[in-house]
């Protein structure tokens, strides 16, 4: 079974907004951990515009024994205020899996791989220490790569492909060429001995059709749509728990 990583940014995100405690990244966590999902993932930046490093350490505490506790980021983004750096990050709160991903705060969200085999080079040193806190470690990358097995050789042990594009793709209605590039980048991959993950604005709608053509896809990483989900779906109750409480007054 493709085990389920809930990205808890977006509750973040929220709270932030706002300042306080509300919503509680925790609470989230907890929800989603008692539905079953089979891990917890967070994405810090330096910027702190969601996660802060409380949080990844609170996450960390709630995940240990429990579920798989997924850190994400750029490994090159030096540490800045509040934000110690990745791999600082990593030594204090041991995760059970660090996803480089190779992102600046230009970015609005992860929008691309590392360029391989350019990058191995620079990476190596950067996840031979990382190996040292945490249980393994991903690398994101764009669907079609294949040159993967130097990823193997300095010591990664799964891959993440990016799925932005095949999301649009399908939501456009023509999703075949950009599914057969995540085919061959998983195909590569477990060629190479590694394992496969998966992420990016995956949704109900468009993940049957990947795990379809990825039968072995160890995990998938999903927020941003889940988090949307859940707004439509629990909307309803909750203004039918608030009207109880108005009319019981």
């Amino acid at each position: 079974m493709t085990r389920l990583s809930v990205n808890v940014n977006k509750i973040a995100v929220l709270r932030n907004s706002r300042g306080g405690t509300e919503p509680s990244v925790t609470r989230a966590a907890i929800t989603c951990i008692a539905a079953g999902a089979h891990g917890i993932t967070v994405h810090p930046r330096p910027d702190l515009r969601h996660i802060h490093p409380h949080d990844v350490f609170d996450l960390a505490a709630l995940c240990r024994d429990r579920v798989e506790f997924n850190i994400e980021g750029n490994p090159f983004a030096p540490a800045r205020g509040a934000y110690p750096g990745l791999l600082e990050l990593v030594r204090a709160a041991r995760p059970d899996q660090v996803t480089l991903v190779p992102d600046g705060d230009g970015q609005l969200t992860s929008d691309h791989g590392f360029k391989l085999p350019e990058d191995i080079a620079s990476l190596q040193s950067l996840v031979a220490a990382l190996r040292l806190h945490c249980g393994r470690v991903s690398v994101f990358i764009d669907a079609g790569a294949v040159a993967l097995a130097p990823l193997a050789r300095i010591g990664v042990a799964r891959v993440e492909i990016y799925t932005g594009p095949y999301a649009i793709a399908h939501a456009a209605g023509a999703a075949d060429a950009a599914l057969s590039a995540c085919a061959r980048s998983a195909a590569a991959a477990r060629a190479a001995g590694l394992a496969v993950n998966a992420g990016h604005d995956l949704d109900l709608a468009n993940l049957p059709a990947l795990r379809a053509a990825m039968p072995d896809l160890a995990e998938v990483s999903i927020g941003h749509a889940l988090i949307a989900d859940a707004i439509y779906a629990g909307l309803a109750p909750t203004v039918r728990a608030y009207l109880d409480v108005l009319r019981s007054g």
